[in-house]
């Protein structure tokens, strides 16, 4: 960045012609003076009628004929142009900024970039360093009409944002700097000629103390106006980067490929190239033919197993009776695609039933292949061919340079190199460089400016370098550029925000706020449980009994709203990255660490604010009562971790020593509070039974999902790669979250039934579920998924006593066929799509995690406006409008989706890096158990429980050999074919040995590593024995398991038999729910089974692992 003190030396060494001696005494007094000038920006001077008049006024033409887009006319003027906006920011059509921004008054000059600098370089002008820019109402309107929807709500979201110092100027409503079009001039020079005029205006408001630099790539302007007005300078943008920004490299860089890459595509223009893809249709003709029915809208997916062949478009708002069409369209190949890319929004038209073609079905080993293999598809679907792109969803790509040996094979011109990108799905890009030889062995980013119907591959630019390939902070990069998530550290003027605290002076409860809260510091038995290491404790929990023998349930949430202000810098921030971003060795947090592990922080021991539900509960039903939500001043007791939490309800003593908070007390405190606290964990796990046990009657989903726990040793080499184990306790936790939750969607949507943040998950597409179906009938299940009731009671039958990994893939198979629960704003959805399907509830939101999810402090805000409606304060102020929460809803999802991307491929990348470092061929860690989940035309899909590692084993190889395998020995390539069935697979060599692999199946298999210089390694399975795998150490733990198996069904008859005598005897019957959720004081039929379950898993468990 140029400091003020540099200005001096750097305006005798700035040539730009017409700079005269005046100017640069002018711009040194002024960086040695100091003297700044702080601009408002008041309310709009014209509110959205007089907007919405004039821009529908606007193009209309004169008497005289004139019907020039960005025109007024006269009579316009007059009526419109205002003389009250002296500096007046503010919004055109949709432009509409927050009040009061200010541009900085730490800046030297000001920036008005004209049109064409906007256009070309907005990416540019996006950088923090470049401050108090002033984009011009005319400038703004040009990126609209000339660069499209998604460049111009780039240049909305940048003036919106308080972080970047820019505004907007409204310089064709004011009187003085509107200029009217002269007759027979160009609009590029009439744009030119007000944005100057306007400059000139800024600079004389400003009572020329402050110098305005418009920046231009126009050399005509250049002359024209450089030496017009004192104080006012016109120069090129290179120019202004040359002797403002000389150190900020990044920008130099950018603004080079730029450049470079325009003049590759003027250069191209001027050639006459064939056609290589068809023209896209005009955007009236796709419009017309989506409403007449001809052509069909939705989001292309590219098949990244198949990229060069297969991409996916799925329809939106498919009605009922196109029953032919309810399921995705197929596009098969490149020239069908048309140049759309992964994630467009695209316009596709229906090939003739003939031309229909099959999903692969074969498993495919290189992912860039361009021909299917032979008989390796599926039945025909629906198959189309684009036709035009309404949206293009284009975005930062990670790629990398090709090898020397690659590039000499490209082509003579070295500047124009063909990157290939790190996500499979996306086509190589052609950019220019004279970098390629040097970053080879790099990772970067690139941006696609275009896509020429005569060029087989888009162009783009060079935008910036990551890392080197290979190097984990170089990929743990390219995860988060692929995934357009922002790390950069929290800024000055957001940590600006921050309450005061540091060990000497810790921040304190203030009086006030004490007086305004409920306080259950001395009242209640307030205990958090996280998982280990957590520092960001988002809530707590809390049960007691009642004076009149009820009991209370609380969920204490933390209060992050009161120290993030609606529209604070920390609050766009928090908006803009909208979820702590977790990936499996660190993570990204949405709040700064005073807050998210400190301040906000529901830690024991430390006074909190908290945001609480509290539940009066009848004491033997569980009934609710009544409810109270309301801000509270807590102090909790413990900091539990989950296992701890689980040991204290199973009665393990032995980690009583774990709990940090007793080890200070005698031995007398210290029992009575740990039955204190053992009794709240009990009734707290017996109010969750209780609850789910309602949940399930109403068709709760109990999915099972594959998560892994990266260890790391003391130097971060990868120790271990651990799958998480289920706990009881987990669920415990999860119930009481899910009830706050639940309650409080009810009581915002009640409070605020057209603005409210809900979050739905709809209904599953039926054919989704083909596979589970396919899957359980092999094993003799049948599945109903006619309703979530249906399927949660058919995946309970669904279980295998002798191999419990089957059920756990089956309901791993549900999670994979579900939608994707999304946010929403209620006054965009009806009521009847409100409902949560996996959850059974009607109403459902996120309020009880607001320091990593930002839908959760916008709940948070309409809570707090729900129950405080009446009192003063700005609670209104914090209600967003329908319109603004749906965009914002948009973008919340779509971060989450984002996030889950980044975490998953996190994961990926360490279980490779933790492979890749051991021998394959030697190190039993590398072999292990798999169970077959998919049968292929080729091979199988094989999910590994040790590892949470899901992969494909190939049975027949690129020369055609097949596996064989004789009995549990190791296995051989031989010549021969492969058969395929509905369940199983059969590979048959010419000399007539054979072997069938079956769903289920436990077999041992080899786990490798896929280098790939381009793209992200990957885990690849080798089958190795027709068998499960097991050590000398594991057979007695199999066999032993195969006793317990007979064991608990033997148990299971005599406790029924028993429990059925126990009823006949007993007065009082004991009612469903109590047999089935153990609400018994003593063990029940229940306990019993679910305690010898839990030990057999277990002894699964490490078998495998072992």
């Amino acid at each position: 960045m140029c400091s003020e003190g540099d200005h001096a030396n750097f305006w005798t060494h700035f040539k730009v012609p017409g700079l005269q001696v005046e100017a640069r005494t002018q711009l040194e007094e002024r960086a040695h003076t100091g003297r700044h000038t702080q601009l408002a920006v008041p309310k709009a001077a014209l509110h959205g009628e007089t907007l919405a008049r004039a821009d529908a006024t606007r193009g209309s033409g004169d008497a005289n004929g004139e019907k020039r887009r960005g025109k007024f006319t006269s009579s316009l003027a007059s009526s419109t142009v205002q003389s009250i906006c002296p500096c007046a920011v503010t919004s055109t059509a949709s432009l509409l900024l927050s009040d009061g921004k200010l541009l900085s008054d730490d800046v030297t000059h000001y920036v008005v970039p004209d049109c064409k600098v906007v256009q070309d370089y907005l990416e540019i002008l996006e950088f923090p360093e470049l401050k108090g820019i002033i984009f011009m109402q005319t400038a703004c309107q040009a990126v609209q009409h000339q660069k499209g929807r998604r460049q111009y709500n780039k240049l909305r979201n940048l003036l919106k944002d308080p972080r970047h110092d820019c505004t907007v100027f409204a310089n064709e409503f004011h009187q003085r700097c509107y200029l009217p079009r002269e007759k027979g001039e160009s609009m590029e020079k009439w744009q030119t000629r007000n944005i100057y005029n306007a400059a000139a205006w800024y600079h004389n408001h400003c009572l020329g103390q402050m110098p305005v630099v418009m920046v231009t790539e126009d050399e005509d302007a250049i002359r024209q106006y450089g030496n017009e007005t004192e104080g006012v300078f016109v120069i090129s943008f290179k120019n202004y980067l040359d002797n403002f920004w000389p150190d900020l490299k990044a920008a130099h860089e950018l603004f080079g490929s730029i450049v470079q890459a325009r003049r590759e595509r003027e250069s191209e223009s001027q050639e006459n190239h064939g056609k290589e893809y068809p023209e896209h249709l005009p955007v009236e003709v796709l419009e017309a033919g989506i409403k007449s029915g001809r052509y069909l809208q939705g989001a292309l997916n590219v098949n990244k197993h198949r990229a060069q062949l297969e991409a996916f478009v799925r329809l939106q708002g498919i009605g009922s009776k196109d029953t032919e069409l309810q399921s995705d369209i197929l596009i098969y190949g490149a020239k069908a695609r048309n140049r759309a890319i992964h994630g467009d929004v695209v316009v596709v038209e229906l090939l003739p039933v003939h031309e229909w073609k099959g999903r692969t079905v074969a498993l495919c080993e290189n992912e860039t292949e361009e021909k299917a293999p032979a008989d390796t598809t599926g039945d025909p679907m629906p198959t189309g061919k684009v036709v035009g792109i309404i949206q293009k969803n284009w975005r930062d790509y990670v790629v990398t340079f090709p090898s020397k040996e690659e590039s000499q094979s490209q082509g003579r011109n070295a500047q124009k190199v063909l990157v290939t990108p790190w996500d499979y799905r996306i086509p190589k890009i052609r950019i220019s460089t004279q970098q390629a030889e040097a970053l080879q062995e790099h990772r970067v980013v690139v941006r696609i400016d275009s896509w020429e119907s005569t060029s087989l591959y888009p162009n783009g630019h060079f935008v910036r370098v990551l890392g080197r390939i290979g190097d984990l902070e170089g990929e743990i990069a390219a995860i988060l550029v692929e995934n357009s998530i922002c790390a950069a550290p929290f800024s000055e003027i957001q940590m600006s925000e921050m309450p005061a605290s540091s060990p000497k002076n810790p921040w304190k409860v203030s009086p006030e706020e004490e007086k305004k809260r409920l306080d259950l510091r001395d009242t209640h038995l307030i205990f958090s449980i996280d998982p280990k290491g957590c520092e960001d404790v988002d809530d707590a929990l809390s049960v007691r009994t009642l004076p009149n023998g009820n009991l209370e349930l609380g969920v204490h949430i933390a209060d992050v709203t009161h120290f993030v202000a609606a529209n604070s810098y920390t609050d766009v921030e928090a908006r803009a990255r909208a979820t702590t971003y977790y990936l499996a060795d660190r993570r990204y947090d949405m709040l700064p660490s005073v807050l998210s592990a400190d301040l906000c922080s529901l830690l024991s021991g430390v006074d909190r604010y908290a945001v609480s539900v509290l539940w009066e509960l009848e004491k033997e039903s569980y009934e609710m009562l009544r409810v109270q939500y309301t801000r509270t001043l807590i102090r909790s007791a413990y900091k539990l971790e989950y296992e701890t939490a689980q040991g204290l309800l199973d009665g393990d003593t032995s980690v009583v020593g774990d709990i940090l908070e007793l080890k200070s007390l005698d031995e007398g405190t210290r029992q009575k509070k740990l039955a204190e606290l053992v009794w709240a964990i009990s009734k707290l796990t017996d109010i969750a039974r209780h609850v789910r046990a309602e949940r399930d009657r109403c068709g709760a989903l109990e999915l099972e999902g594959i998560e892994i726990r990266v260890q790391l040793d003391d130097k971060r080499n990868i120790h271990d790669l651990i799958p998480k184990q289920p706990l009881e306790v987990h669920e415990t936790v999860a119930e009481c979250m899910i009830l706050a939750n639940h309650w409080v969607a009810k009581r915002i949507a009640e409070a605020f039934p057209h603005q409210a943040l809900l979050r739905q998950h709809p209904p599953p597409r039926q054919e989704f579920f083909t596979e589970l179906q396919d899957c359980a009938s092999a094993k003799g299940f049948s599945i109903d998924t006619r309703s979530n009731k249906a399927l949660a009671e058919s995946l309970d039958r669904a279980n295998d006593p002798s191999d419990p990994i089957v059920n756990k893939l089956l309901r791993s198979m549900a999670t994979h066929a579900m939608s994707n629960a999304l946010y929403f704003s209620t006054g965009s959805c009806p009521e009847e799509q409100f409902h949560h399907y996996g959850l059974a509830l009607e109403k459902y939101t996120h309020f009880t995690s607001p320091i990593r999810r930002y839908a959760d402090i916008v709940v948070h805000r309409l809570l707090l406006a729900a129950t405080l409606r009446g009192s003063t304060g700005d609670v209104k102020d914090n209600i967003i409008s329908n319109k603004d929460l749906e965009e914002l809803c948009r973008h919340i999802n779509n971060r989450n989706r984002a996030a889950q991307r980044a975490q998953k491929q996190s994961t990926e990348l360490f279980q490779c890096m933790y492979f890749r470092d051991r021998s394959a061929e030697s190190d039993e860690r590398c072999v292990a158990d798999g169970v077959i989940y998919s049968i292929r035309t080729n091979g199988v899909l094989v999910f590994v429980p040790r590892y949470g590692i899901k992969g494909a084993a190939y049975m027949k190889n690129k020369e055609g050999l097949v596996i064989s395998c004789q009995g549990a020995g190791s296995c051989q390539w031989k010549p021969g074919s492969l058969h395929r069935s509905q369940h199983k697979i059969t590979s048959t060599t010419t000399t007539g040995d054979s072997m069938t692999l079956s769903l289920f199946d436990h077999i041992t298999v080899r786990i490798l590593v896929q280098t790939s210089r381009c793209h992200a390694e990957t885990i690849k399975l080798e089958i190795i024995r027709n068998a499960p795998h097991r050590t000398a150490d594991t057979e007695a733990a199999h066999r032993s398991f195969q006793v317990k198996s007979d064991l608990v069904k033997e148990v299971s008859q005599s406790a029924e038999e028993a429990q059925r005598a126990q009823e006949r005897a007993r007065v009082e019957v004991m009612d469903e729910e109590s047999r089935e959720f153990c609400q018994t004081k003593g063990p029940s039929l229940y306990q019993l089974l679910e305690e010898i379950r839990e030990l057999a898993l277990l002894d699964v468990t490490e078998d495998i692992r072992t």
